[in-house]
């Protein structure tokens, strides 16, 4: 394969990855949920001009968040396909995942309380 040939298969690969999320967050109301969510933490975050290390920690926060979300998107879809009829196992399967996309959340929330409480109390009580 010649050089640009490969660069052209890699930028399709990314423009591949780049409509699957697209796709989660078309068909996902959940996924909807995090873009707004998302946004409105960076939006914090530049307006308090975070240092560089909280910043790197919600980064990693937000990327598990939607990562998790992703997984999650694919496992639902995924069961749907193999088993259209509604069966324990697959239900299970399903809830194990979304359960998953709980717990990136509460950690997500853990780090936000931990970077953006103690601004918000300050402004609270100041």
């Amino acid at each position: 394969m010649s050089g640009e040939n490969y660069f052209k298969a890699r930028l399709r690969s990314i423009w591949i990855a780049l409509d699957g999320i697209r796709q989660v967050i078309l068909t996902q109301q959940n996924a909807r949920i995090h873009v707004v969510i998302t946004l409105i933490v960076l939006l914090s975050a530049w307006l308090l001009r975070l240092p560089r290390l909280e910043w790197a920690l919600l980064f990693l926060v937000i990327g598990f968040v939607w990562t998790a979300e992703i997984f999650n998107t694919v496992i639902e879809d995924l069961v749907d396909q193999v088993s259209p009829e509604q069966r324990p196992a697959a239900k299970r399967i399903k809830d194990i995942s979304a359960g998953a996309v709980m717990v990136s959340v509460l950690v997500s929330i853990l780090v936000g309380l931990l970077i953006f409480g103690p601004r918000l109390w300050a402004w609270i009580t100041g």
